[in-house]
């Protein structure tokens, strides 16, 4: 994980970062658990965050384990990026347009489901919409790398079915 953390370092001391460059890094970065062991802590009743490297201020590395059948919140990312790079197992992620109104007046109009499996990678802002990310697996926990930049601290979450957040 320091190699990794190295580069993404080294990226992000520019004043300007490429998000294909960010995306390209991750997607070479091969999981091997010795990396990032020491990161993971589940808990039984929600999925955990668990914090590797805050980059300066420039962005938030954060583990995130996933037990069998834990999801986020629909949420959007306080217009930061999101990177996500799969450590272990299998996440779902579904993809949400924005509300027309606020409050929204009709359900949420989901745009695209996609796997996210061991070493894949995914990516969202909030100019491509909110999303959800789910553990589907009934049995098998899942370990997910993530980078926020810039870092938040807040989000708006949003309900596909009360048509409020």
């Amino acid at each position: 994980m320091d190699n990794l953390i190295s580069k993404i370092r080294e990226i992000f001391s520019h004043s300007e970062v490429d998000t294909d460059t960010v995306k390209d890094l991750l997607a070479q970065y091969q999981s091997n658990p010795r990396d990032w062991q020491e990161y993971v802590t589940f808990d039984p009743h929600k999925y955990t965050r668990n914090l590797v490297d805050t980059g300066n201020g420039k962005y938030n590395l954060i583990v995130l384990c996933w037990g069998p059948g834990m999801s986020s919140s629909i949420h959007d990312h306080s217009n930061s990026h999101c990177f996500v790079k799969m450590l272990e197992g299998t996440l779902l992620e579904t993809q949400y347009d924005w509300p027309e109104q606020e409050p929204a007046e009709q359900p949420l109009c989901k745009l695209a489901e996609n796997y996210c499996d061991k070493d894949g990678v995914s990516y969202i802002h909030d100019n491509i919409g909110l999303h959800r990310m789910e553990n589907p697996s009934h049995s098998n926990p899942a370990i997910s790398l993530h980078l926020y930049s810039p870092p938040y601290d807040l989000c708006r979450t949003f309900d596909e079915v009360k048509l409020d957040y």
